[in-house]
């Protein structure tokens, strides 16, 4: 079906034995998305993504991918569909570019003829010719989304891509990724690197032992947070003074020589004024958002201590 998204799950649910690693879990991921699958290690990430690609059979529920079932349709339900679950493997012995043409010898006849544009995409067209055995471990993972590539996805799912790779590695990723999304393709990513996943994203679900606890666009989960402040000044005093006297300025701190409060931008251009007719002297006055991190460990800060409900894997 055309118009149907690119990812859509309901009611799945995963269990071994006492086990529930998946728990009723409902998502969209609608055309366009770069869509962050969040969770603590052993939240169902993996195994959701499993079950989206028709590796593993859910004991309840159903996915479909643009319309289609894995399960009902097989492999013509994964047309358009690539991506890679925990690390991709390749024959080390090989180089990287002989490993995509054995890849591209299993799919269709045009994909040899993409191997080059792909390596190049992905930043390894000066060591296509190595072997992959000699490959850093975000060289691999590169290569993993050129095989993807490869068969022309409109949806490419990836697990955990810049898990181990160094602040250079992660960088090229989001560079890729944020490239593939300006090509039209669809990318859900899972992380639990969620600095990554607030570069890149623009919707994001959030699962806790095997549950979905938030659904919908990075933005609205970010701005759920409390607008907080925080104002320096070498007269710290009075500016507190001014403050307490402010309309519109609540939970007023002094925290590490210098005053945080909660206000909306009206209250702090009033309050900015005020300082200044005071002639109170500022240094900073600069917002404090809650980031991801902290809204996520809101969400799932107590996946270790609570021992009472099923756990994931």
């Amino acid at each position: 079906m055309s118009d149907a998204p690119p990812v859509a799950t309901r009611g799945l649910v995963k269990r071994y034995g006492e086990i529930v690693a998946v728990d009723h879990v409902d998502l969209t991921v609608e055309p366009g998305d770069v869509f962050g699958y969040l969770g603590p290690n052993g939240a169902g990430k993996t195994t959701s993504l499993r079950m989206m690609l028709g590796l593993v059979r859910p004991t309840e529920g159903r996915v479909e991918l643009f319309g289609r079932d894995p399960l009902v349709e097989g492999a013509r339900a994964l047309d358009g569909v690539a991506g890679f679950v925990e690390a991709p493997r390749f024959y080390p012995y090989l180089s990287g570019r002989k490993n995509l043409r054995l890849l591209a010898d299993y799919d269709d006849g045009d994909s040899r003829s993409r191997i080059e544009e792909m390596l190049e995409l992905v930043e390894l067209g000066d060591r296509a010719g190595d072997r992959v055995g000699g490959y850093s471990h975000g060289m691999r993972q590169r290569l993993g989304i050129a095989a993807s590539l490869l068969r022309q996805p409109r949806l490419l799912l990836l697990d955990e891509p810049a898990t181990g790779l160094d602040p250079a590695g992660m960088r090229d990723m989001r560079d890729l990724v944020r490239r593939l999304a300006r090509e039209g393709i669809t990318v859900l990513l899972s992380s639990h690197l969620l600095a990554e996943v607030e570069e890149v994203c623009n919707r994001v679900a959030i699962i806790r032992k095997g549950r979905i606890v938030y659904e919908g666009p990075l933005q609205e989960l970010l701005a759920t947070a409390a607008s907080g402040y925080r104002l320096r000044s070498p007269d710290l005093e009075r500016a507190r003074i001014v403050c307490l006297a402010h309309a519109g300025v609540h939970d007023l701190q002094a925290v590490d020589g210098e005053l945080r409060f909660q206000a909306d931008e009206d209250a702090v251009a009033a309050l900015s004024i005020a300082l200044g007719q005071a002639r109170i002297g500022v240094t900073a006055l600069v917002p404090d958002r809650a980031s991801l991190e902290d809204l996520f460990f809101g969400l799932t800060e107590d996946e270790a201590t609570d021992n009472t409900e099923a756990v994931a894997v």
